[in-house]
């Protein structure tokens, strides 16, 4: 939903007045059956016959997380957005926020309806993100996270991780060597991350080449299941009818590309021994038999394609995202950088930093926690949804096929909340002065995982990746703006996460 805008831009402004007026036209024959008029929905801007807020998103030249942060002043912590068949619910404090998730987390646990691209890509909606609340899910959730994300399993791809920080650190090096001492922060980043999933994902050995065609490929998939206006006015898919042969096309795609290394983990497990360069457990591992509440067949290869890459493109950005602001934050704040470093120096000495280091790092913790606070990969939480007819939240009534949307900066830039929120500082988590629980247990403060039955079931892995990436990082290198740059750029834009308008190269020298 975040990019909604962004992709709608790029249809001319002309067409959308011809299509409204065409939709207008229409009107008697589309005749919409409200429901609102007998619920009391959230207020909310007045929209157009048939399209309600659709188009005025769309021309508004803006991005919808920059949409609704101009009107949510306007209209308060709950509003509604008409957006042509589907309607929005966007709300933005932390006491909603607690009680749809939280106090009522069971009646908006599930999931909307999805695109029929979408559900192309979920193997109509058989993924732990996708599915809607009940059995399956809670199958695909409890194996996702005792299967794989447990703290003992997390543990087992200690090398993995290990040896990524290594290339990374090579990688950077390198790159500084023939760029003057100038590296891209994010690209780099992106490719350490998504080279640990990969392994813990399929559990073979992979060339360059072929991470590289992997990597282009879930991108396709990213792309192509963006927002589209017939998303949202489903009678225009007959104006883009090689949208979803286009879809159909990248799926095709996906399968023969990942499905080869599904048959290849399948084949290792069957003769133990058989491959050196296997790893000793992947995800897929815990997918193959996979016991399924309410069906009996286990997972067929599309579904584990579907589930994997999950996994991979859910790791990927987010993590990648939040080591490129945690980098812009270290070259805007020195003294930060400094106080990080000495806490990594004390720490480990002169052997490099390890995973069981983390936890005594107690500034390198306050930091990736503030950092999350002011810059969350994404600015809106997945989607949630009424699981039954009746719902309401903050005395409004709640669809049960209405978008429930979490906006998180104001939750996590509250003045109410938070001493001087819109300074980054990780001193705030130190000594007691502030505290935050991320997992929204005792309160809800920030929520850059989600909170509730539906949190992200990767946090751990998360804090794990971005935490070891930037000690690894910070251990190895002082990093600086470039020469040219007075001040860093912290604009924002919307791509897969919210990144640096302008992707942030830095100056980097090696540690004495």
């Amino acid at each position: 939903m975040a990019s909604l805008s962004s992709s709608l831009a790029s249809y001319d402004h002309l067409f959308f007045t011809a299509v409204a007026f065409l939709i207008s036209a229409l009107i008697f024959l589309i005749s919409r059956k409200s429901k609102s008029k007998s619920l009391k929905l959230p207020p909310g801007p007045p929209g157009w016959p048939v399209v309600g807020n659709l188009f005025q998103v769309a021309l508004s030249d803006k991005q919808f997380f920059q949409y609704v942060r101009d009107i949510q002043p306007k209209y308060g912590p709950i509003f509604t957005l008409y957006m042509g068949s589907r309607t929005l619910i966007i709300v933005s404090s932390a006491e909603l926020a607690r009680e749809a998730l939280i106090e009522k987390g069971q009646v908006f646990a599930s999931r909307p309806r999805e695109t029929p691209t979408r559900t192309i890509f979920s193997s109509n909606k058989f993924t732990v993100n996708s599915a809607v609340y009940g059995p399956a899910w809670r199958s695909l959730r409890r194996n996702m996270v005792q299967g794989m994300l447990s703290a003992a399993r997390l543990k087992e791809f200690h090398g993995v991780r290990d040896s990524a920080m290594d290339r990374l650190i090579d990688r950077l090096r390198d790159e500084a060597d023939s760029n003057g001492g100038v590296v891209f922060v994010l690209k780099n980043a992106r490719f350490a991350v998504f080279c640990i999933l990969l392994s813990m994902c399929f559990g073979v050995e992979m060339n360059q080449h072929t991470i590289d065609r992997i990597d282009e490929v879930l991108k396709d998939v990213l792309i192509t299941v963006l927002p589209r206006l017939d998303d949202f006015l489903p009678i225009l898919s007959l104006l883009f009818p090689k949208q979803r042969k286009r879809a159909m096309e990248v799926r095709e795609v996906q399968l023969k590309t990942l499905v080869p290394f599904v048959e290849m983990r399948r084949s290792i497990l069957k003769n133990p021994g058989s491959d050196k360069a296997a790893a000793s457990f992947s995800y897929l591992d815990t997918l193959f038999d996979l016991t399924i509440e309410g069906r009996k067949s286990s997972p067929t290869d599309a579904e584990l394609v579907s589930l994997c890459s999950e996994l991979i493109n859910g790791g990927t950005d987010t993590t990648a995202t939040a080591l490129e602001w945690g980098i812009a934050r270290l070259i805007e704040n020195p003294l930060i950088q400094s106080k990080l470093y000495a806490e990594i120096k004390s720490t480990v000495g002169d052997r490099k930093v390890d995973e069981k280091d983390l936890e005594k790092m107690e500034y390198l913790n306050a930091f990736s926690k503030e950092l999350l606070r002011k810059h969350p990969p994404t600015y809106f939480s997945l989607t949630h949804a009424a699981v039954e007819p009746g719902a309401t939240l903050g005395g409004y009534d709640i669809p049960a096929d209405a978008n429930l949307e979490f906006f998180l900066p104001p939750i996590s830039e509250d003045p109410k909340l938070w001493t001087d929120p819109e300074k980054f500082d990780p001193d705030r988590f130190l000594s007691g002065k502030e505290d935050a629980d991320i997992t929204g247990v005792t309160g809800v403060k920030m929520m850059p995982f989600g909170v509730g039955r539906r949190i992200c079931p990767g946090l751990n892995m998360a804090t794990i990746h971005v935490n070891l990436m930037l000690a690894r990082m910070v251990q190895e290198f002082e990093w600086s703006a470039l020469p040219t740059q007075r001040k860093l750029d912290f604009s924002e834009k919307l791509e897969f996460t919210v990144v640096m308008k302008t992707s942030l190269q830095a100056m980097i020298k090696p540690r004495a």
